[in-house]
């Protein structure tokens, strides 16, 4: 990290772009920048967030009503604050998350509530760098599937007489570890940012504590933002007009409680992860890249050890072909993406842990935009099947894994999964449908926590079914007053129901998956 910094302040600048801040991945975003219905659509490999600098999805966005009043002003089309001179460009919005929820299944009438206040603030300075910032403070009561979930991946913490662990607290995707609230609430809080810095036309430098998605689905089985956000440190090389390298380095924690500390709150274990991800484009229409993501053993509960030397190559293979399993986890992987026509994209995937073809997924789906013609209409198809034991390595402390939970597909290992959705947006007014379904066969819940832990194997299906109904007052921070419905309907080896209805008023700028 040293080296990088003292290279960027270093370095030469070269002015050729505006702005360099990166692109929210939240769905909302996500689905409009794969937009491929027109000839000017982005044409990236799929490893996100994507730069502004590379695509403009702010222009396309864009709200192009007249607005004759400066409060309307502000809220359809712009910031809060909007500050702008020859060498930078600063805008802060508040982040809100304000709804009110009800499981018409429950008969102890839990009023179900989500409380979020935070602050983003973007930047751009002079011609080449780039920053962003939110931190957001969280009081929560879930649905009574969340609520368990949530709780069975909390902070562990060592027994040293029995030699077992028990768990504290809980972990939200996408947010932080919890503390209670109340009776069975949750109170959490969280940031995230980065800096970006473009040296040369060719050359993009990251650094923060964000979330990265790889690939062009709903779910990613590669490297996927279900976890929390995490320091990283990303180099994007553009070694020709077809030929692209993205190097990124992050630094993991599994939320076990180091038995002895000598500060006031032990330490957790921690574990490296590095990505490699080579990208060909031959043409306009097709895109395949090549994904090697290797978790890094970091010590046990007792010693730490600085990360192999090999940690830092970014020549692909060369872990796998020098190190045992006992240092690392390795995934392999290919993600590719085909526009075949305007309005068509398919894409998928295909996976394997520490190449091992009994550990092999994949996943297939395909986008339709501007479905009948009708602008800002959109119909998703994707099938995943990740198998028994994906992600899962001898040493349980380097599972692909960061904070309790999966860093790739948000069920973990050891399913099937169907997800259809279709959503269409016109005049603000947006309504969006979600089902997925879940085939199970002995899947073991929690199968990817850093200790063993005994559950009783699941088979069976789990069915979500989700239509949400809203008016979209500002796209640049995807501030909407919404209308929510899902049933969830679980049948394994103890069946559950859910009836869930929620109202609120949100700005969403990062994904929370609840679909599980």
């Amino acid at each position: 990290m040293k080296h990088l910094l003292i290279f960027v302040i270093t370095i030469n600048a070269f002015h050729f772009f505006a702005q360099q801040n990166s692109i929210l991945i939240h769905s909302f975003f996500k689905d409009r920048l794969l937009d491929n219905s027109d000839s000017n659509h982005y044409r990236g490999n799929g490893f996100l967030p994507a730069f502004e600098s590379e695509y403009d999805l702010k222009k396309v966005i864009r709200d192009s009503s007249r607005q004759f009043y400066t409060l309307t002003n502000i809220l359809f089309k712009k910031h809060l604050f909007e500050l702008k001179g020859d060498n930078y460009f600063l805008t802060i919005s508040p982040v809100a998350d304000l709804t009110l929820g009800k499981d018409k299944t429950d008969t102890t009438n839990r009023q179900l509530f989500q409380n979020t206040r935070g602050i983003f603030i973007e930047g751009d300075l002079l011609k080449n760098f780039s920053f962003s910032t939110a931190i957001c403070e969280n009081q929560a009561r879930f649905s009574s599937y969340e609520t368990a979930y949530y709780s069975s991946i909390g902070e562990l913490y060592p027994n040293q007489s029995t030699g077992t662990y028990s768990m504290q607290n809980a972990v939200i995707p996408g947010a932080a570890r919890t503390k209670p609230f109340k009776n069975d609430g949750f109170d959490y809080a969280y940031a995230f940012g980065n800096i970006n810095y473009r040296p040369h036309r060719s050359v993009i430098l990251s650094a923060g504590n964000t979330s990265h998605f790889i690939g062009d689905g709903y779910r990613s089985l590669l490297l996927a933002d279900n976890s929390v956000p995490s320091p990283f440190v990303r180099a994007v090389i553009k070694l020709s007009k077809k030929w692209e390298f993205n190097y990124l380095r992050m630094r993991l924690l599994n939320l076990i409680r180091r038995p002895v500390s000598s500060s006031v709150e032990s330490y957790y274990e921690s574990k490296s992860f590095s990505a490699n991800y080579i990208s060909f484009r031959p043409n306009n229409k097709f895109s395949i890249s090549l994904f090697e993501g290797v978790i890094w053993s970091r010590g046990d509960s007792i010693n730490s050890k600085r990360v192999h030397p090999l940690y830092y190559s970014p020549i692909p293979g060369t872990a796998l072909a020098i190190l045992s399993k006992a240092e690392m986890n390795y995934l392999l992987g290919i993600n590719f993406n085909y526009s075949p026509f305007l309005g068509h994209r398919i894409y998928g995937q295909i996976t394997a842990t520490n190449c091992e073809l009994s550990k092999l997924g994949f996943q297939i789906g395909y986008r339709r935009y501007s479905l009948f013609g009708q602008k800002n209409l959109q119909l998703q198809f994707e099938y995943n099947h990740v198998p028994k034991g994906m992600y899962q390595t001898e040493n349980s402390r380097m599972n692909y894994s960061y904070y309790n939970l999966p860093m790739a597909a948000v069920k973990g290992s050891g399913f099937d999964e169907l997800v259809i959705r279709l959503n269409h947006e016109w005049n603000r007014c947006y309504i969006d449908e979600k089902l997925v379904y879940y085939s199970l066969t002995k899947y073991m819940p929690n199968n990817l926590l850093p200790v063993n832990t005994i559950n009783s194997p699941l088979s069976g299906n789990i069915t979500i079914n989700q239509i949400e109904l809203g008016y979209r007052f500002n796209k640049k921070m995807n501030l909407t007053l919404f209308g929510n419905w899902q049933v969830r309907s679980e049948k394994t080896n103890n069946d559950t129901f859910n009836n869930l209805l929620f109202i609120g008023f949100r700005t969403g700028i990062l994904n929370h998956y609840n679909d599980f």
